[in-house]
């Protein structure tokens, strides 16, 4: 009976006509009336309610200040509180390895059956420790693996082959006895290599210059610029702490207008910076809210600071992917209306070559979209999340080769203090770990 009733409702909704008796249609209603009422329930039941929602009516039981006075406050811990004075002068060059660990290496260099295991480096000479004038030829074989080495430590391929080179300069020609002889000349032609790319075209002492522009009524403006969450806004924080430590007044303009709660994580840092230096007003944030033109936010922030006789303005800037023409033309407007008097490049360490090709597009669309015979691109680099790469230095090598920019900044930490210059010794150092 199931059977053939189904059959009929089917040739039923197929013609249109109903073929089952009126008997059979009304027990058949009957029999769907307790489903047809349950969907009809369903529609109209309540959306479901999640843990910590809420929506703009439940603003005022969510906000846990009570006073504009509270809202002026910030949770500062006392290991905070302690790194007041410890950022005056020049920052400190990243440690290199210590004067204990070189000379025992070099100790275990002068063993050649030992140099596989804790040369490094070094090993890969191994077989020229002979009586014998070295050759283009005869050294050829370890220079390929030195670079094959270099680029595990993400050192970009061209930049390796022209480390490569140099080695190989030094090296033909010379008669050395010894492993430890080999290792000491690949060590100094490296660093001495490294010292060459690393070292700027221009020398960069933004504590001089700030005080010069302090000297013309003119506050000292530097632009932050980078892709997305490499720490622009945390590095940007961390250079307020030291100068406002070298006695500068400072201000940040928040033109990242975009992202949500980029203006609230500058806010957060300003007021921790004066609470750390007993409340004083050391450092202000100048701000307009979202959705506002960056150009005109940070014409406005060094107006602003030139009336109130600030003597450096950190102006930090929505990340931007290198392809995102719209965003990079928005850079380069900002960048032409203000004319900074230095733009910084805030890179990771960690991504390595991928930094290389961040830099080049940055300055490509810097230059194509300023529509200027002179175009201001960028004049150093940030390079940040340092401590997290261990021995894989070579994007640092690879940046400043690339551009000729120097390394200005390195982020080791999360804390105000955790700003560094670069060593290129220490980086030496690192490259030639195994």
């Amino acid at each position: 009976m199931r059977v053939q009733l189904q059959r009929k409702l089917i040739q039923s909704r197929l013609t249109g006509r109903s073929l089952l008796p009126n008997k059979w249609v009304k027990a058949s209603l009957r029999h769907q009336l307790p489903n047809l009422m349950l969907r009809q329930q369903r529609k109209v039941s309540e959306g479901r309610k999640w843990d910590l929602g809420g929506n703009s009516r439940d603003a005022a039981a969510l906000d846990v200040f009570n006073t504009a006075e509270d809202k002026d406050k910030v949770n500062v811990t006392a290991s905070e509180m302690k790194l007041r004075g410890q950022a005056s002068g020049a920052l400190r060059d990243l440690e290199a390895e210590s004067e204990d660990e070189e000379v025992e290496e070099e100790t275990a260099a002068d063993s050649p059956s030992d140099a596989s295991k804790s040369g490094g480096l070094f090993s890969i000479f191994k077989s020229l420790s002979m009586s014998k004038t070295l050759t283009k030829e005869s050294v050829a074989p370890a220079l390929e693996k030195m670079r094959d080495h270099l680029i595990a430590k993400n050192v970009a391929s061209d930049i390796a082959g022209k480390l490569c080179d140099s080695v190989a300069t030094k090296l033909e020609g010379k008669v050395l006895s010894t492993f430890s002889g080999v290792a000491a000349t690949v060590k100094s032609t490296l660093q001495e290599s490294c010292v060459q790319i690393l070292s700027p075209k221009r020398r960069i002492d933004i504590l001089r210059d700030a005080m010069d522009a302090r000297q013309r009524g003119q506050p000292y403006c530097i632009t932050f610029c980078g892709v997305n969450g490499v720490g622009k806004s945390t590095n940007l924080s961390k250079v307020a702490f030291w100068l406002i430590e070298n006695g500068m007044k400072v201000m940040i303009a928040a033109c990242d207008t975009f992202r949500a709660g980029a203006v609230e994580q500058l806010r957060t840092h300003t007021r921790k910076l004066n609470t750390i230096h007993d409340g004083k007003q050391m450092v202000q944030l100048f701000d307009k809210g979202y959705d506002k033109d960056a150009a005109a936010v940070a014409l406005s922030a060094i107006t602003h600071a030139r009336d109130m006789k600030i003597d450096v303005v950190l102006i930090d800037t929505a990340g931007r992917m290198q392809d995102n023409e719209p965003l990079m033309r928005s850079l380069a407007k900002l960048i032409k209306v203000n004319q900074p008097d230095l733009v910084l490049f805030v890179g990771e360490a960690l991504v390595g070559n991928e930094a290389v090709d961040q830099l080049v597009k940055f300055n490509q669309a810097l230059a194509d979209h300023s529509q200027q015979d002179n175009p201001h691109l960028i004049d150093g680099i940030v390079l940040t999340k340092f401590d997290t790469i261990d021995d894989k230095v070579g994007a640092a090598i690879s940046m400043t080769y690339i551009t000729g920019q120097p390394i200005v900044f390195v982020g080791t930490g999360q804390t105000y203090t955790d700003l560094k210059t670069l060593n290129a010794r220490a980086v030496v150092s690192a490259l030639m770990k195994a």
